[in-house]
């Protein structure tokens, strides 16, 4: 949820990875396998759909 929040509020992966102290392919991981399981395309998907779930 935390990731999906962070995209959602326009934060790098480079910054994501900084503010919940994992390392940047765990950041990378988690985005890809969320984008998947949501059928996301991109982060801009991501981050809509985040926002229309009322996570931001």
């Amino acid at each position: 949820m935390e990731v999906v929040q962070a995209v959602g509020r326009g934060r790098t992966n480079h910054e994501i990875a900084a503010d919940l102290f994992i390392s940047l392919s765990t950041v990378k991981g988690h985005i890809a396998g969320i984008q998947t399981k949501l059928g996301a395309r991109n982060r801009t998907e991501l981050a809509v759909w985040a926002w229309q779930s009322g996570l931001l």
